[in-house]
Formats: structure tokens, sequence, C-alpha cells
């Protein structure tokens, strides 16, 4: 039986290097793609580019003859208050974060349709909440999100497109304080693998009945009220 194959945009660091090391360990074979050095078999493609996005299509489309499981991870930031923000950087966000996810998912839906058909976009909770200086990058998660039950109507039924809305996730493992954790109903931060174990399952074919949806997992921080007193 054959390894399921799996593209994940983003795969050099944080959610995208878990994602990547958790499919793996389960059999499946991972095309990684990133815009800056990885591991010696990543593809290095700038999606920020149209042009190289259709490239990217044209190689996978080259080294394999189908595709199971898509997650459009890759995405940037850029914290400028909106006064200051420049078109040119506001551009490379929307590119990279939506127009991106929208030309892979469109260029390999055929393929995608001769394997298991699954699509992951990696949305935020920024999509529905924010912090100072972060438009550019809650307008594309939100952006995302919309698409994601867009192409789900329109590329069902074979193919299944889901949104994963990460909160606070801890990728560099770093020393966080005791109210970091307490913060959290859940009573800690997120960590990569609780990213990665929900997307294993929503690419297994336990997930079939599942499309258009989004994934909130942040600890329930969008749930809880917050005053100050």
């Amino acid at each position: 039986m054959k390894s399921p194959i799996a593209l994940i945009t983003g795969s050099s660091h944080g959610i995208g290097q878990f994602l990547s090391q958790r499919l793996e360990s389960e059999g499946w074979q991972v095309v990684k793609v990133d815009r800056q050095e990885g591991p010696p078999e990543t593809l290095l493609y700038d999606l920020s580019h149209p042009d190289q996005c259709q490239e990217l299509i044209a190689e996978i489309k080259q080294r394999v003859d189908h595709l199971d499981l898509l997650v459009n991870n890759a995405a940037v930031m850029k914290r400028e208050s909106p006064e200051e923000l420049t078109l040119n950087d506001w551009q490379f966000v929307l590119h990279t974060n939506l127009t991106a996810p929208f030309l892979l998912t469109r260029g390999l839906a055929p393929w995608l349709r001769k394997g298991r058909g699954r699509v992951i976009n990696m949305t935020s909770t920024r999509a529905h909440m924010s912090e100072p200086n972060t438009e550019s990058y809650s307008a594309t998660k939100g952006g995302l999100l919309a698409l994601t039950h867009a192409m789900a109507i329109s590329l069902g039924p074979k193919i299944k497109v889901n949104a994963v809305s990460p909160g606070w996730i801890d990728v560099a493992e770093e020393e966080l304080r005791d109210i970091d954790h307490q913060q959290h109903p859940a009573g800690r931060v997120g960590r990569p693998q609780d990213i990665a174990s929900l997307i294993s399952y929503l690419a297994s074919p336990e997930a079939d009945f599942i499309t258009g949806s989004e994934f909130i997992i942040d600890g329930g921080m969008t749930r809880k009220m917050i005053y100050e007193e």
C-alpha cells in the first residue's frame, strides 16, 4: 500500500515543522515547501509571488501523480500602524497569506481529486480578534477563513476543505510564566503537537464528513470574557 502524500507550505519552522514530523512518523510522504532554508529536501519558493506559486504547482505535478493533503500553512506578519503600513507590505502579506492558498488549492485540485482530497487552511484566532497594528495579518486570516467555506462548496464533494485556527502556540519552547498558562481556560499555553494531532485526524479517512468547518484550538481563550478591574 502506497504512503499518502502531503504538501505542507511553511514547513521549516513552527507548526509546519512539527506537522511535517508528525505526518512522517505516521507513514506519510511529505513534500516540504518554504521560502527559506530548511532540511535538504525542502523546495524553496517565495509564495508572495504568484508566478512562483505556478512554478510550484508545475513541480508538484512532475513529482507525484496525486496528492492526498494540502496544508496552506505559510504566512507572514507585518506589525505596523495602519497609518504607516505601506501598500507594498500590505500586498506582500496578502499574496503570501491569502492569494497563495487560493492559487495552490485551485491549481492542485485535479491532483487532490486523484487522492484523498484534503485541504487544511491554517487560519488564526486573529480572524476573530486582534491586537493593535495587525491589520494586514488579521485581514488575510479572515479572508482565508471565508475562502475555506467557499472552496469547500465549490470543490466538493471529493475535496474537503477545512480551517484550523490556532491561538497562542508555543513553537519556540520558551520559558513561560505561570500567568501565561493560567489565563487559558484549558490551563496551559498550546503546543504544536495540539495542532498536529487535529490535522492528522482531519487528514484521515475518518474525517470524510467534515468540510467547510473552522476548528478553533486556543485553550478556550476566544470564549473567555475579560474585563479590566
